[in-house]
C-alpha cells in the first residue's frame, strides 16, 4: 500500500510539474493550446511581441494589437514556429534580422500595417516560405535581391500599396507563383512598365492567377487594364528606351522557349506614350527585324566563305602555275644539254 501511494504522489507531482512548465510557456497576454502549439494573442493591446513563449509554438498569431516594430531576432524563443500573423498592427519598421532563426516558416502575413520598405536580408535564412501577405501598407517596391529568398512562394500579397513599378528581376525568380495580388497600387503604364507587362503575359500563359494592375499615369491610361492595353500604345517607346527593345526581345525568346516545350525598372528617363495608336504590331515587327538581321548574318557569313574559297583557289592555280614553269624551265635545260651531246660526238668521231 505504502509503495502504491509513494507511486500515486510521485505521479500527480509530475502532473502538477508539467502544468506548471506548461502555464511558465505561455504568456498572460495570450491562450495556448499545448496539443495544437498554437498561441493565440488577438487583439490583446500588445505594443511588443510576448515573452516566454513554448520553444514548441508552430503558430503564432498577433493580429489586431499595436505593435509599432520588429526589432532583431524578435521570435528566436520560437525557431519552430511555421504560420506567423502579425497583421493588423502599426509596424512602421523590421530589423533586417528580425526573423532570424526562423528556418521552417511558411506563412508570413504583414497585411495592414504602415510599412514603407523592406530590406533585402529580411528573409534571407527562410527557403520555405509559401505565403507572403504585404497587401495594405505602403511599400514603393521590393528589391529584387529578395527574389532569391521567395523562389518557393506560391501566393505573394502586393494589393493597396504605392507601387508604381515592380523590379522585374524579382517576378522572374518566382517560378513557383501560382496567385499574385496586385490591385490598389498606383501603377504608372510608362516604358518602364512594359517589362511588367511581358512578364504578366508569361506567367498567366503558364497558369498564374493575377487580379488587375490598374493604371494611375498618364492621364490618358488612368483606369485601364495594363493586360488589355495595346502594345501600339507604348510604340514611342521603341525609339527612346533601349529597355522597352530589350524588354521585347527576351519576351519572345521565352514564349518561343516555351512553345518548344509545350508549356501551356531601372533609371532611365521615362517617356509618355502616344495617344495615337499605331496600326503596327511591335512584337511582329520586332520579330521581322530579328529575322532580318538572322539572314543578313547568313548572307554575310556565305560572302566570307565565298571569298575565303576564291583566296584559296588562287592560291592553289599560283602555285600550279609555279610548278608548272618550273617543269617547263627544267625541261628546256635538259633539251640543251641533249643538244650540246650531239655536237660533240660527230666531233669526235672525225678525229677518229
Amino acid at each position: 500500500m505504502d509503495r502504491r501511494a509513494n507511486a500515486t504522489e510521485a505521479i500527480l507531482v509530475c502532473a502538477l510539474l508539467s502544468l506548471l512548465s506548461l502555464s511558465r510557456a505561455c504568456p498572460k497576454e495570450c491562450s495556448c493550446n499545448s496539443n495544437t502549439k498554437v498561441v493565440d494573442c488577438r487583439g490583446r493591446g500588445l505594443y511588443d511581441i510576448p515573452r516566454r513563449l513554448h520553444p514548441d509554438t508552430q503558430e503564432l498569431y498577433l493580429q489586431d494589437n499595436r505593435i509599432r516594430g520588429l526589432g532583431s531576432m524578435a521570435f528566436r524563443e520560437i525557431p519552430l514556429v511555421r504560420i506567423l500573423d502579425i497583421s493588423n498592427n502599426s509596424i512602421t519598421s523590421i530589423s533586417p534580422t528580425a526573423l532570424l532563426g526562423l528556418r521552417t516558416l511558411q506563412r508570413l502575413s504583414l497585411a495592414h500595417n504602415n510599412l514603407r520598405e523592406l530590406d533585402k536580408r529580411l528573409l534571407g535564412p527562410i527557403r520555405s516560405l509559401s505565403h507572403l501577405d504585404l497587401s495594405h501598407n505602403s511599400l514603393w517596391g521590393l528589391p529584387g535581391a529578395m527574389g532569391d529568398s521567395l523562389r518557393n512562394l506560391s501566393h505573394l500579397g502586393l494589393a493597396h500599396n504605392r507601387l508604381t513599378r515592380l523590379d522585374r528581376s524579382l517576378l522572374e525568380a518566382l517560378t513557383h507563383l501560382d496567385s499574385l495580388a496586385l490591385r490598389g497600387n498606383p501603377w504608372r503604364c510608362d516604358c518602364q512598365l512594359i517589362g511588367l507587362k511581358l512578364w504578366l503575359e508569361t506567367y498567366l500563359f503558364k497558369g498564374g492567377v493575377v487580379d488587375e494592375v490598374l493604371c494611375s499615369q498618364p492621364e490618358e491610361m488612368k483606369d485601364r487594364d495594363l493586360q488589355k492595353v495595346p502594345y501600339q500604345l507604348f510604340h514611342a517607346c521603341m525609339t527612346t528606351s533601349y529597355h522597352y527593345l530589350f524588354a521585347n526581345i527576351h519576351h519572345l525568346e521565352s514564349e518561343r522557349l516555351l512553345q518548344r516545350g509545350g508549356g501551356g525598372g531601372g533609371g532611365m528617363a521615362e517617356c509618355e506614350p502616344k495617344q495615337k495608336q499605331r496600326p503596327v504590331n511591335l512584337r511582329h515587327a520586332i520579330a521581322t527585324v530579328i529575322i532580318t538581321g538572322v539572314v543578313c548574318g547568313i548572307v554575310c557569313l556565305m560572302m566570307l566563305a565565298a571569298a575565303v574559297y576564291g583566296c584559296a583557289y588562287a592560291a592553289i592555280m599560283a602555285k600550279y602555275q609555279r610548278e608548272l614553269k618550273k617543269n617547263e624551265e627544267l625541261a628546256a635545260a635538259q633539251g640543251a644539254d641533249h643538244a650540246t651531246a650531239d655536237e660533240k660526238e660527230p666531233l669526235e668521231n672525225a678525229i677518229a
